[in-house]
């Protein structure tokens, strides 16, 4: 089930808003991690560095292939998911936990309006079925 207090980006990933600072917190969805299978390796973005609106944010290397990940805002990454250097399967065992990627302080909040909701985001998956 797609957590309903997060938003989704037609390229399956997720934005958790908190209320500190503009930054957000980023991960892959569930379904997205289950379709690459087994993830081998993770590329994170560097802290500090800027990423765009759909921009490539970082590439995650499974057992079937490597795939890029894409920031759902822009903005500066401000921490990266050290432990998934050494324990990539989190994104596999735990997308909306322990398998989060990178933490964006956001250059415009308005960023978010280009986002789904999990209402709309099941719905996308449900046409690509």
């Amino acid at each position: 089930m797609t957590p309903e207090t997060l938003l989704y980006s037609k390229e399956h990933e997720w934005v958790k808003v908190t209320e500190s600072d503009n930054v957000v917190t980023i991960g892959i969805t569930d379904y997205a991690a289950e379709n690459l299978g087994d993830i081998v390796f993770i590329e994170l973005p560097e802290s500090g560095s800027n990423v765009d609106q759909f921009g490539k944010l970082g590439e995650v290397e499974s057992v079937k292939a490597v795939s890029d990940i894409y920031s759902p805002v822009s903005g500066t990454i401000v921490e990266t998911n050290s432990q998934l250097e050494e324990n990539p399967e989190h994104i596999n065992d735990s997308p909306y936990e322990n398998g989060w990627i990178a933490k964006i302080k956001i250059s415009s909040s308005s960023d978010l309006d280009n986002l789904m909701n999990s209402k709309e985001y099941d719905s996308m998956l449900n046409e690509e079925a």
